[in-house]
């Protein structure tokens, strides 16, 4: 099953507040909204995808609980980009300087951020394009660093800011660099 686009008038474009509360009344639907308005709705994982997914979020926490450098999120949280665009990457990170800038608010609906780290898997149904697309909204919009792992084609994209994306084959770690310092991914598992 692939993801669905609704198309919305300009006269109908949904507020924040709207968006949210959109969200909040469908919790079974997982919902994007891209920066011109466009409403996403995307399938949930099948099992494969989200059995790596959760393997991933595990990581990176057990890394951010020994470093506490910053805050780690999972696929279910919704970041609203400064673009106006409403995204949902697989495992975000913030730096904690950064995060602590939020009122409790914000960090309670969909915070108004961008994260410094993005992950986003290509599900078995997802299109390459739009993933590669939505890795580059992020760099637009603030990120430093993204990975999208494309297990069909057995690759990792790296996306840094400033930087042309590289892709790798089957690599077998991957380093946080300097963004996530001193994480490293072993990926042996994985492929």
């Amino acid at each position: 099953m692939m993801s669905l686009t609704l198309n919305v008038p300009a006269s109908a474009k949904l507020t924040d507040e709207q968006f949210y509360e959109l969200c909040q009344i469908n919790r079974d639907l997982r919902i994007e909204r891209t920066a011109i308005g466009e409403l996403i709705l995307m399938p949930p994982t099948g099992g494969e995808t989200g059995k790596r997914n959760a393997k991933l979020t595990a990581r990176f926490v057990i890394w951010n609980e020994q470093t506490e450098l910053g805050e780690v999120f999972d696929s279910s949280t919704c970041f609203t980009l400064p673009n106006g665009a409403n995204r949902s990457p697989d495992v975000a990170w913030i730096a904690r300087e950064r995060w602590n800038t939020l009122t409790p608010e914000q960090k309670e609906k969909f915070p108004p951020i961008c994260p410094d780290f993005v992950v986003e898997l290509r599900s078995p149904s997802d299109a390459l394009k739009p993933l590669q697309d939505k890795m580059q909204e992020y760099l637009d919009n603030g990120a430093r660093l993204g990975w999208l792992f494309n297990y069909q084609d057995r690759q990792v994209e790296i996306y840094r800011s400033n930087r042309e994306k590289e892709v790798l084959e089957a690599p077998v770690t991957l380093s946080g660099e300097a963004v996530l310092a001193g994480f490293f991914l072993n990926l042996e598992s994985f492929w």
